[in-house]
């Protein structure tokens, strides 16, 4: 096994270098690493500026960085690989290990703004506020056909019950909402705590007036709502999800719509998204390869193109925003330099890479 190497600072200062930086990062960044020799490029990483930062201890990339083998030999006083991303698997975790330097990530970072998101749209559809501002713009004042109904007293239904869900389900307590969650691991402590009750997925559909979506994608929550339990589903209930496309049929949504069964459907997520999409901050990233952002659009036509999901006034969609806040996108770098300076401090590291 391979003892890790320990940053010494005596006499000189941590040198980090950053890849894949927007203007207002490097200064965020600055503020916050004062004590600290910072290199920062816009660019992803690659062998030509492996000279300008042969002396780094500490590199800190984005996913469209390929830390490979190669670049970590050619860092001989690399400790710590702070990718700032969920998602690791550009970083050749291997040969890090053999090297004995160690790699963290940021494992969560929009739990409460993604629950924020969701009631956004729910509020948006349980009191028709699309179809108000629309209406208003046009210089109508009516009310005809803009009755809602209020969230007191209704039942929401929360599938997955991880931190996105959590902050969901105290939002939905906060609204007076009776809580039913689904999630194939039970937490009793944490539903006595929060208040709500777990339930089959069957009879969570049964039951709810409002289903949201908060559960991973995987092979086993693949269309977790199909053509076949959204029958299920009780008459007038609305469908929300912000988590990932792929959890719903596409066409069973529209065959919900066309019948009659649903209310409203909120997404700000959409099926073939699976395919392009490894985590939400890639996509504000300038190198998000143009072939996949006209991959999403060429997806998001043939999604939408003949259905019913843009042109029915029961269906908001939003452009995969739930993720950007200003505090969300901030606190990948917050975790970042807390990654960076317990490495230096010769402190525990909470999210090091298993």
């Amino acid at each position: 096994m391979v003892q890790e190497k320990s940053l010494s600072v005596r006499g000189s200062k941590p040198q980090v270098a950053f890849f894949e930086v927007e203007p207002w990062e490097e200064e965020y960044l600055r503020k916050a690493l004062k004590g600290f020799k910072l290199y920062f490029f816009n660019d992803v990483i690659s062998s030509k500026e492996i000279k300008q930062i042969e002396n780094i201890n500490i590199l800190s990339p984005f996913i469209y960085s390929k830390v490979t083998k190669d670049i970590l030999a050619a860092l001989p006083n690399l400790r710590l690989v702070s990718t700032r991303s969920t998602g690791f698997d550009h970083i050749d975790l291997k040969a890090a290990a053999k090297a004995g330097i160690k790699v963290s990530n940021v494992p969560t970072y929009g739990a409460n703004t993604v629950a924020e998101h969701t009631f956004a749209l729910i509020l948006s559809l349980s009191r028709k506020i699309h179809q108000s501002y629309e209406r208003t713009s046009r210089g109508d004042f009516s009310l005809d056909g803009l009755r809602g109904f209020d969230l007191s007293g209704k039942t929401i239904g929360i599938v997955g019950t991880g931190n996105i869900g959590q902050h969901a389900i105290r939002i939905a307590k906060g609204f007076g909402m009776t809580v039913l969650a689904f999630d194939v691991k039970k937490n009793t402590k944490l539903a006595k705590r929060l208040g709500f009750q777990y339930a089959t997925l069957e009879n969570l559909l049964k039951k709810s007036d409002i289903v949201s979506l908060h559960a991973p994608y995987n092979k086993s929550t693949h269309h977790l709502i199909n053509r076949k339990n959204i029958k299920l589903i009780k008459d007038g209930a609305m469908i929300i999800n912000t988590a990932r496309g792929g959890l719903i049929d596409t066409t069973a949504l529209v065959d919900g719509l066309r019948l009659g069964k649903l209310s409203g459907i909120g997404l700000d997520v959409l099926e073939e998204e699976k395919y392009i999409l490894k985590e939400e901050a890639e996509l504000l990233s300038p190198h998000f390869p143009a072939k996949s952002q006209k991959g999403i659009t060429n997806y998001l036509q043939t999604i939408v193109e003949g259905h019913m999901l843009l042109v029915s006034d029961k269906v908001i969609v939003t452009p995969h925003n739930a993720f950007n806040s200003k505090e969300a996108l901030e606190r990948i770098l917050d975790v970042t330099i807390e990654n960076i300076r317990s490495c230096c401090a010769r402190k525990t590291i909470k999210n090091l890479v298993k």
